[in-house]
């Protein structure tokens, strides 16, 4: 589905991120993969290619605008192109705290981070794929970006940020052929952040992901194989039509709460 296209991914190093990565170059994308760390991102390059894929890493910083600037200027000339960008930056969230409780710092932290590190790299990306006629500019927000959603902190906010400077992207570039979309996932258990979680905080985090399926209308959190999948389609000329949107790969979440439903009949218990 990605044949012949140039993939840059910010923070691949992660678990998502390497997730992401490895599905564009099975798909058949040539991988630009880039990090703070780049012992992680020249791991999972070595992973992709050990597979027949193509990959190449390099340490970037994607809050920094000269270095971004530099790698996307350096990627068109080694590659010719860049078809497919996805920025992954971790915005350092804190939750779990209720609006009143947390600080000023750790509220503004993650809005903070999504603005300048998207507007950096998505800019970026941009002004190379106007001149080309084409490209695909792709993001990720989670839940809070779509309805309101208690104890979500500074995190909330971010995601309605992203999602609206995904909007507005896509309103001015869609002339030159460029796609601009978010896609909105639910939390992935197997991620990096589930796991640690799980390990430091084994019997509360079962409470928090018995709540957070009950929570969706598929009763399941979104593996990162899905986000990953959801992805490679946006990205590829199947999705050719769709742009300026939100695509929602939160198993339901977003649709409505749905904690109530007693059983799949769709049936709601008496209050």
């Amino acid at each position: 589905m990605l044949q012949n296209k140039n993939a840059i991914v910010y923070a691949a190093g992660g678990s998502l991120g390497s997730t992401i990565a490895k599905a564009f170059a099975a798909a058949g994308a040539r991988v630009f993969l880039s990090g703070r760390t780049l012992a992680a991102v020249q791991k999972v390059a070595g992973e992709i290619t050990a597979s027949g894929g193509r990959a190449e890493a390099v340490q970037v910083d994607a809050m920094d605008e000269t270095a971004v600037n530099n790698y996307v200027n350096a990627v068109v000339q080694q590659a010719g192109s860049i078809d497919i960008v996805f920025n992954l930056i971790d915005l350092q969230v804190v939750q779990n705290l209720p609006l009143v409780d947390i600080s000023t710092v750790d509220f503004a932290r993650p809005s903070a981070i999504a603005m300048q590190s998207h507007f950096i790299t998505d800019t970026a990306a941009a002004r190379v794929m106007m001149k080309q006629g084409s490209g695909v500019i792709l993001s990720l927000t989670a839940t809070p970006g779509g309805i309101g959603y208690p104890f979500t902190a500074g995190f909330a906010p971010a995601c309605a940020a992203m999602e609206s400077f995904s909007r507005n992207l896509a309103g001015e570039i869609g002339k030159y052929g460029v796609r601009v979309v978010n896609i909105r996932s639910a939390g992935s258990p197997d991620s990096n952040v589930f796991a640690e979680a799980i390990a430091a905080h084994p019997d509360a985090m079962k409470v928090v992901l018995e709540k957070m399926q009950n929570d969706s209308m598929l009763k399941k959190l979104p593996p990162m194989a899905d986000i990953a999948n959801t992805a490679v389609f946006l990205a590829s000329d199947m999705a050719a039509a769709i742009t300026g949107v939100t695509v929602d790969a939160s198993c339901g979440t977003t649709a409505g709460l749905n904690y109530r439903s007693k059983d799949g009949s769709g049936e709601v218990g008496r209050l």
